[in-house]
């Protein structure tokens, strides 16, 4: 039976469309090999960048290996305190990938309820959640994540910021970013809810909840999962954003935002590989993430088949 399903999971339309796409498979080729290095950073990094024991100041500003004085110790070279960018980069893609899924799914979760309670209930609370919506969205969302993580620094104490500090940057980037989910469910929401099989539910007796929950949410999670690979893109340069204006995670604990923040202090004084290098991995990451997003947008969309 697995077998059988297995089959027709790669005959179907969804497989085929990713197969005659080139730009989807090279785009999903760099972030499985982003992802590779992100999760099994420990084991494949040549070095562990936050060993303090193991650094070394002689080591610090070597060059890539494939420039003059390089070390292929150090194949991308080190910063200001030995440590190795290409380690620090598989470290703190991680990080940063942990941060945007984290603030994803938050936003999902809250976007979701909020859509999926204005589109089915409709009169006076769809007016009032959508009021709110339309008056986040007049804000960027980097200023409404800086807006909270200042907020949370002024009221939680100095000496618990830092362990907090994870969290926060997730409910800053998240708070900002549900608006978007919650508009398109809501949207969707009310088409399914004057469908037939909506209508029979409620003849049959069941309950708002259960109508929502077992009937109306599977099919609005299509645009759903295309919104949130999109968002996913726009919560990684969100944290490195907030990680470059000093306001993201701490330095113990480097995202590519801290890397290149780092590197740049020294840019000008020709060690250029210490921001150059974070920088082109966050680049090429979110422009992969993008351009698979846009792919499934076109794969789900059956208008465009």
């Amino acid at each position: 039976m697995s077998g059988t399903l297995v089959g027709r999971w790669l005959d179907s339309d969804f497989i085929y469309s990713f197969r005659k796409s080139w730009i989807a498979m090279g785009s999903a080729l760099v972030v499985f090999v982003v992802l590779v290095g992100a999760v099994f950073a420990h084991q494949l990094a040549p070095h562990n960048p936050f060993d303090l024991a193991s650094l070394d100041l002689m080591d610090s500003f070597k060059p890539p290996a494939f420039a003059a004085d390089g070390d292929l110790s150090f194949p991308l070279g080190t910063d200001d305190q030995g440590r190795d960018i290409l380690s620090g980069i598989m470290y703190g893609t991680r990080i940063s990938l942990l941060v945007a899924v984290l603030a994803i799914m938050f936003s999902l979760i809250v976007g979701l309820s909020v859509g999926l309670v204005a589109g089915y209930l409709g009169g006076a609370v769809d007016a009032v959640l959508m009021r709110i919506v339309d008056v986040q969205l007049t804000f960027p969302a980097i200023l409404i994540a800086l807006l909270v993580d200042g907020v949370v620094r002024a009221v939680v104490p100095q000496n618990m910021q830092e362990r907090l500090q994870l969290y926060v940057i997730v409910f800053a980037i998240g708070i900002s970013l549900w608006p978007q989910f919650a508009r398109t469910v809501r949207g969707s929401t009310m088409i399914e809810r004057n469908r037939d099989y909506v209508m029979a539910a409620r003849i049959i007796g069941l309950s708002g909840p259960r109508i929502v929950l077992t009937h109306i949410l599977p099919n609005v999670l299509g645009p759903i999962f295309v919104i949130a690979t999109l968002n996913l893109g726009i919560a990684i340069i969100a944290e490195a954003t907030l990680s470059f204006l000093g306001v993201g995670l701490p330095p113990t604990e480097p995202s590519l935002g801290t890397l290149i923040r780092i590197g740049n202090n020294f840019l000008f004084s020709g060690e250029w590989w210490i921001t150059i290098f974070p920088g082109v991995t966050l680049a090429l990451m979110v422009l992969a993430i993008n351009l698979l997003g846009d792919w499934l947008r076109d794969a789900l969309n059956p208008r465009l088949r």
